[in-house]
């Protein structure tokens, strides 16, 4: 255990691409799936603080900005052997000044919960995680006027707005960099599009989200045509408590590995429209 004089010799400043491979080395320090790909997707879409002490990267903290009244928040990691001198508290106290006072959203862990709720962040909901590469793929049941077809460029305008409704966030540039760097399918009824779903590599396979929709069994479509897709591929899903698809999940053979508590700062996030989110982009975004 380090001596407590560390703490007056810690350096707090804005995280530089240059950091990413440090804080690549304490994500898997954490056992965390993140890949260097991953963080330099974080990196290039928000803001990032890191601590340094003698010249070494031993704890980050990265926000996200969505629209001008609401933020993520996420990667808050310390070293393991600078953990329980403060660097955490510091890091989220710089950079909840920095966010001001936006509506501030972050999934917390067990561990994590205590500190939270002593910077004001109060419980809204869960998340579970689910990942496995040998599961089972349900049969698609569309109804007559349903259907999952592609993505396309004339589908960004209306999904986008559909996302930002879902989350109650502008995720416009967010949808971008996604569609980007991943694929996505559209769910449509009498050919209008009601939902989507969209997959990308991350950690050791694929994530499927987000997946919005107007309800559960609109969802599980989405969800289950990238399943049909991704046979013996390992696949990731971060769905809601309230989205009621974690039991199904189960029973597909992704069981649950973990869960996180959905946690805000601020005024809480007001989700509008008809379609609302059932898989995340991230527990971070």
């Amino acid at each position: 255990m380090m001596a407590t004089p560390i703490k007056q010799e810690v350096e707090y400043r804005d995280m530089r691409r240059e950091d990413l491979a440090a804080g690549y080395a304490l994500s898997s320090e954490q056992k965390w799936p993140h890949r260097p790909e991953d963080w330099e997707f974080l990196f290039q879409n928000g803001r990032g603080l890191v601590a340094v002490y003698q010249g070494q990267v031993v704890g980050t903290i990265m926000a996200w900005d969505f629209g001008e009244h609401a933020s993520t928040l996420g990667m808050v990691i310390v070293s393991n052997h600078c953990q329980g001198l403060g660097i955490g508290r510091r890091l989220m106290r710089a950079m909840l000044d920095i966010l001001g006072d936006r509506s501030v959203m972050l999934n917390a862990t067990a561990e994590g919960i205590r500190l939270y709720e002593s910077e004001g962040f109060v419980a809204t909901g869960m998340v579970f995680q689910h990942q496995s590469s040998t599961f089972s793929v349900p049969m698609p049941e569309l109804l007559p006027a349903q259907r999952v077809r592609p993505m396309g460029v004339r589908d960004r305008e209306l999904l986008t707005q559909m996302f930002s409704a879902a989350t109650g966030m502008d995720r416009t540039a967010l949808f971008r960099e996604l569609q980007r760097v991943g694929r996505g399918v559209v769910l449509t009824r009498d050919n209008e599009p009601v939902g989507f779903s969209l997959v990308r590599r991350f950690g050791r396979g694929y994530s499927i989200g987000p997946t919005v929709a107007p309800d559960a069994y609109a969802a599980k479509e989405l969800i289950a045509h990238w399943l049909g897709r991704k046979v013996g591929k390992f696949c990731r899903l971060d769905v809601t408590a309230d989205s009621g698809l974690s039991p199904w999940l189960e029973e597909l053979g992704l069981p649950c590995v973990g869960q996180v508590t959905n946690m805000v700062r601020g005024k809480p996030i007001t989700p509008y429209g008809d379609a609302r989110i059932f898989s995340l982009v991230s527990q971070a975004m």
